[in-house]
């Protein structure tokens, strides 16, 4: 008798649902709900995550407003979500769950500006890129 433990390609695809899913289900309601906040002053790119299981990035970035702003470059900030934390979107309450994260997408954008040091008025951030990474779908309480 054989004990000794094969690898199975097609199960791997399991662990690859998720973050596909995320990537054609909810990212792209994350960038529209981004270029509607912005007026379209924000430009956004995926980008896909160091290992095939993990959701995309997005790349958020915008040219400074004429004039300047408060910081020294022009807005350059990666999203990037927590695996986990995807896989949960695809659970009971999920739909719900990410609805909520949606409403509280301006007051998310909001609490980053001074812990970041990011000016998403002027489109200007203290460093020249910045990650906002391990990201969930909680909201914040108003």
């Amino acid at each position: 008798m054989d004990n000794s433990v094969h690898f199975n390609p097609s199960a791997s695809a399991v662990h690859l649902a998720p973050a596909q899913r995320f990537n054609a289900e909810f990212l792209p309601r994350i960038i529209a709900r981004i270029h509607a906040l912005s007026r379209g002053t924000l430009q956004t790119e995926v980008r896909p995550a160091d290992r095939p299981h993990l959701p995309a990035c997005l790349r958020v970035s915008g040219a400074a407003r004429a004039g300047g702003g408060r910081y020294a470059h022009p807005l350059d900030i990666t999203l990037s979500w927590d695996g986990y934390e995807v896989e949960r979107l695809f659970e009971i309450g999920g739909e719900t769950r990410f609805a909520a994260y949606l409403e509280a997408l301006p007051a998310k954008l909001d609490a980053w500006q001074d812990a970041r040091q990011l000016d998403l008025n002027t489109r200007t951030q203290a460093d020249p890129a910045v990650l906002i990474g391990g990201l969930d779908f909680e909201h914040l309480v108003r």
